[in-house]
């Protein structure tokens, strides 16, 4: 990483970019043009150079990216070669398919906690893990070491859960709870709205169908 500041919306693309430079290897691609890695990442090839700048990275003209070595970059970026300790609150449905699908980690982070306050699911085991009572949510925090957690809980109880988690000492929240978090500076907050995101597809479709598309 070099010491510029790095746009939001550059940080936002970077697990594309990873995701389509982990497609090339699996292809046993060694060298890639800005051109190819761009259309692979749904990108254009400038704003791809501008984002990869930011990490140092400026490839070789004639030649291009070697592609290892700018997956190395992206990942440490990304902090992928880390072992981030992560919580999962809220283990119904969501929580517990989200569980099974970081089971093992292997991008920078580690499920190591799973909570919930259901009697029926406390004291189970979903992805090796036994599901451990909310209601000592911040003793379950601190002896896993927890930094980012993953908040799958009804709406109407995300903000409590938040604020307990950041006491416990959380700085890295990712909601799935349909409504906003407040946090303090030094908080981040990542909030994933699937409902918000249908809607959106539905508004593009009502234009295109009025379009005549």
């Amino acid at each position: 990483m070099t010491g510029r500041t790095v746009p939001p919306s550059t940080v936002a693309r970077l697990p594309i970019y990873l995701r389509a430079l982990e497609e090339l290897q699996e292809d046993g691609v060694c060298t890639t043009s800005s051109g190819e890695l761009a259309e692979l990442a749904g990108v254009g090839s400038a704003q791809l150079r501008r984002d990869l700048s930011f990490l140092g990275s400026h490839g070789v003209r004639g030649v291009g990216y070697d592609v290892d070595h700018l997956h190395a970059q992206v990942a440490a970026a990304l902090g992928a070669t880390t072992d981030l300790a992560v919580v999962i609150v809220g283990v119904g449905n969501l929580g517990h398919a989200l569980a099974n699908y970081m089971a093992g980690g292997g991008k920078g982070f580690r499920v190591v906690a799973l909570a919930d306050t259901g009697r029926e699911v406390v004291g189970s085991t979903v992805a090796g893990l036994q599901v451990q009572d909310a209601a000592d949510l911040e003793g379950v925090v601190r002896r896993a070491g927890a930094r980012v957690a993953v908040l799958a809980t009804p709406a109407s109880v995300a903000q409590e859960v938040c604020d307990r988690l950041v006491g416990a000492g959380v700085t890295g929240v990712l909601t799935f709870a349909p409504r906003v978090l407040q946090v303090p500076d030094g908080v981040e907050v990542r909030s994933v709205d699937l409902g918000s995101e249908l809607q959106i597809l539905a508004f593009h479709e009502q234009r295109r169908v009025a379009a005549g598309r």
